[in-house]
């Protein structure tokens, strides 16, 4: 896998005109910024975090898109359970 990401990395940064190390500082900001929101999602969900607290780390968008999908996978399984 070490390879394939290499080849991955050279490939971005020569098609970008990018140094390969600035390929990994972009690569790292987004998985981190995935990471920093999915912490914020859970917090609240388990309510670490309010509503508007969560809004201002990751916006209302994702906040209203987190909030249907937890609503439809709670339907899903009530629905599992009652059919």
């Amino acid at each position: 896998m070490a390879a394939g990401l290499s080849d991955r990395v050279r490939e971005i940064a020569e098609a970008r005109g990018l140094p390969e190390s600035e390929v990994f500082e972009r690569a790292l900001e987004r998985g981190l910024e995935d990471l920093w929101e999915d912490l914020a999602l859970a917090q609240y969900f388990d309510g670490e975090l309010n509503r508007e607290e969560t809004i201002e780390r990751v916006g209302r968008t994702r906040v209203e898109r987190a909030e249907r999908e937890r609503e439809v996978v709670e339907e899903d399984v009530d629905w599992g359970l009652n059919a």
